[in-house]
């Protein structure tokens, strides 16, 4: 931004339009026509699916409990996990970003079982990074499997939208054929369970999550840019909740799962939910060509050699 105004001697005011033309929200993308699988799935109230796991005073539940509000200030952020824990299944939940200044914030929809497993966890993460000062928030996806957190597997994705103006999206389809990370129902990302090398794949029962925090040191520009709390709270809601799949049961022989989807969907074991789309491949061949700005297959200078799936 100081090259453009050295060059054409613009004023601040000037330059700050400038900013906001090339967010990456305004572009003019028309999005590929994908199936909706979030009409496909029953949605549950938040107060009823998910319990406090950090910041009680920070949460509030809204309209009977179909909606939630996470807040982070100076003194803690907050965060909610489900009842229940998950082996394979949909998850998604619909999320409106908190608007303005928001460098260093972190907005997360995953599953874990670091609790349960400290040294060999798994985990599927949507993050929502607030990202420079001029308030474009990206998308950040990772997986890890048996404790491999040296081996993150980011990919980061510009919205087509701005995802503070209203509720948008964001899901999780995890069975043992594949995971895949959607927005809007568009798929952004596959990750293929391969029998090659299995143990990079998220194998063990899971907790949902929605938390918001502070990740200064290293969400934005690698920590070039921290919270700034001068402008919190920062509030985030969640809402339209859904939470399909099978339900572990430590003391039961086998994993209960749902089979109550009134679509009669079933994302763990249906023929649907074993490979993408011809329609699903296209509209992720769309967003990762016109969004993706860094996926760790491509970073040669911080792989001496490339985790074995790029190949």
């Amino acid at each position: 931004m100081a090259l453009w105004q050295q060059k054409l001697g613009f004023s601040c005011l000037l330059i700050l339009c400038l900013a906001t033309v090339v967010s990456p929200h305004s572009r003019p993308y028309t999005t590929p026509s994908v199936t909706r699988l979030t009409d496909s799935f029953p949605r549950v109230p938040v107060d009823r699916a998910f319990s406090n796991a950090f910041g009680a005073s920070n949460i509030q539940f809204l309209s009977n409990g179909s909606t939630a509000t996470l807040a982070l200030d100076k003194i803690s952020g907050s965060g909610l996990v489900s009842q229940s824990r998950y082996y394979y299944g949909f998850f998604s939940a619909a999320i409106k970003l908190p608007s303005g200044l928001s460098p260093g914030v972190v907005v997360a929809f995953y599953l874990s079982n670091a609790d349960k497993f400290p040294h060999n966890h798994d985990e599927i993460d949507i993050e929502l990074l607030g990202h420079d000062k001029r308030n474009s928030w990206v998308i950040q996806t990772n997986i890890y499997a048996n404790g491999s957190v040296s081996t993150g597997r980011e990919e980061k994705f510009y919205f087509w939208f701005d995802p503070t103006q209203q509720y948008h999206y964001y899901s999780i389809l995890w069975n043992s054929y594949h995971t895949v990370f959607l927005v809007d129902n568009v798929p952004v990302r596959e990750f293929i369970h391969s029998n090659t090398y299995p143990s990079i794949y998220p194998s063990k029962p899971m907790s949902v999550y929605a938390t918001i925090w502070d990740g200064s040191e290293w969400a934005t520009h690698g920590g070039k840019y921290p919270v700034n709390y001068k402008y919190a709270p920062f509030v985030v809601s969640f809402a339209q909740i859904e939470l399909s799949g099978c339900i572990s049961d430590p003391t039961a022989p086998v994993s209960s799962c749902s089979k109550v989807n009134p679509s009669g969907l079933d994302p763990v074991n249906g023929p649907e939910f074993t490979k993408l789309s011809q329609q699903q491949i296209a509209a992720m061949d769309w967003a990762r060509r016109k969004l993706m700005f860094y996926s760790y297959c491509n970073d040669k200078s911080r792989f001496k050699v490339l985790p074995p799936e790029c190949h």
